[in-house]
Parts: structure tokens; sequence; C-alpha cells
């Protein structure tokens, strides 16, 4: 049977940024069959999809899942949450990080069973921290930023469209992230209390991290693989400034940790890749 998780193009380094692909004949049983990771086409995918891609991907790579990449340039019109990136196996299809966690415990892999109660709720928490206040400064970033906006998310959103499409489809998107910043409360921000916002968050997340090499001491759990999708996706992706990469860069164990998890789960898939779109290299160092 086929596991499909899928994301849209990126602009980062892994190539997992896109709609995910996994193919699994034994899924059901064992879950540990090779992953083909889909995404979107490599010019269209946009810092916060990177970020939600890559997050996926380590927490695949963190169960012992291996992954493949494949393009998508529709994946998030695959998707049955419209969001990025989802598991396909049979007839179940799952998106986003949270229920793809799920999915992949009740078939018997799970990087949370040795945490008790208490740290299970804070893991939680932070989880809940990072989406609220990572993913929701990208998506400002992106779309509620004009300089952004105009010379990098409408042109790679748009990429695969011909014109009128292209233009009908950018400005829909931008139109719904930014009614959703009126909604969580953040339409009145400029960008200097964003990139405040995400200091504070980096704070709070290296604060907790400490000394430990993952959050819950020796072993990784999901909210690694949520930390490290969004902060390695910052850290190397161009943008049209550097500021919010340069709020990540403030904390040494955060940038410590990213390396870690990139030597740990991603290098032996390195070799042989190139820089592409807005990516800065592959690798922090």
């Amino acid at each position: 049977m086929t596991l499909m998780l899928s994301v849209p193009l990126t602009l980062s380094n892994f190539s997992c940024y896109s709609p995910v692909c996994i193919d699994s004949s034994h899924f059901i049983m064992s879950l540990a069959a090779e992953a083909f990771v889909s995404q979107i086409a490599e010019d269209q995918i946009l810092l916060s999809d990177c970020a939600s891609s890559l997050a996926v991907q380590a927490y695949l790579r963190m169960c012992n899942l291996p992954v493949q990449v494949s393009y998508r340039p529709n994946a998030e019109y695959m998707s049955p949450s419209g969001k990025v990136p989802f598991v396909h196996v049979g007839n179940q299809v799952v998106s986003e990080l949270g229920p793809i966690v799920q999915f992949t415990k009740a078939k018997g892999h799970s990087l949370s069973d040795g945490l008790d109660d208490v740290q299970r709720a804070e893991m939680k928490a932070y989880m809940e921290l990072v989406n609220n206040m990572l993913l929701t400064a990208e998506l400002y970033i992106q779309w509620c930023d004009d300089n952004t906006a105009a010379e990098i998310s409408r042109p790679r959103y748009s990429s695969p469209y011909s014109w009128p499409l292209n233009h009908i489809l950018a400005y829909q998107k931008q139109w719904e992230v930014r009614r959703k910043m009126t909604a969580v409360g953040w339409a009145g921000k400029n960008l200097e209390q964003v990139y405040e916002d995400v200091s504070q968050c980096c704070q709070a997340l290296s604060q907790r991290l400490g000394t430990q090499p993952y959050f819950f001491n020796k072993q990784p759990t999901e909210l690694d693989a949520l930390v490290f999708g969004h902060l390695f996706t910052i850290l190397t992706t161009r943008l049209t400034s550097d500021e919010l990469s340069e709020k990540v860069k403030s904390y040494s164990n955060l940038l410590a940790f990213c390396r870690r998890i990139e030597q740990s789960y991603f290098e032996d898939s390195q070799a042989g890749s190139s820089s592409r779109g807005y990516s800065k290299g592959p690798s922090l160092f």
C-alpha cells in the first residue's frame, strides 16, 4: 500500500519541502518501510510549508522511517485540510504533524511513550507555542509584509500556473492569510513586533532546552521535530531581510540543536544535493 505525504514546492535545502509520498507495502504492520516524500515543485513552496514539511520528515526519520522525495505542485489541493504535508495510506488520508503523529502511534511508532503525564502536557504546551508564534510569524512575513509578498510569496506560490489563474490564486491565498491574521489578533502588528514575538518564543525554547541534547533529555520527541523544522527552515531560507534568522542565531544552544538533528538524521541524504531556490545552502555551517 502507498503512504503519501504531501507538501508544497520548496525554497529550502531538504528535498522534503514539498508534497510527501511515502510508499510502504508493509505500513499497516510495521510502518518501517521506505517512505517517498512528494513535494510541491522546488520553486513554489514557501517558508511556512517548508517548515511544516521538514518537521514531518524529521519526525519520520526519528521514527526510523526512511524517506524519499517526489514533487507534487498541487499537494495543497490534495490535502483534506488544505494544508501540507499529508499522508495517504490505502483509503486513509492524514494531514499535518499532530494527526500524523497520532496515526503513526496507532501503528506502533511513537517518540513520546517514555514521557510521564506532566512531561507530555509540557511537550504539548511547547508545541502550541511553536505553532502559535513561529508558524503565525512565518505566515505574517510571507503574506502581510508587502515587500516579501511581492518579491517572493506571490511569484513563488503562483509559479505553476498561467495567467490569469496565477494572479487569482496568489491574491486569494494572501487574502486568506490576512483574514487569519485578523482572527488571531495579528493584523495590527508591524514587522518589529512580529520579530519580537519570534525572539520571545526562541528565548522560551532556549531556556527549556538548556544544555540537553533534546527537549526531554537524550531522546527526541515530536517537539524536537517540530522545533527543528521551523528553526532550520528560518535559518536556511533567504527572505528580503535577515532579521528573522538573526533572532534565532541569538541562541547558541538552538543553533547547536539544529545542527545536531541535521547531522543525526539528514546528512546521509545530503550527498549529491545542491542548493536550490532561495536556500542558503545544504547545511547550517
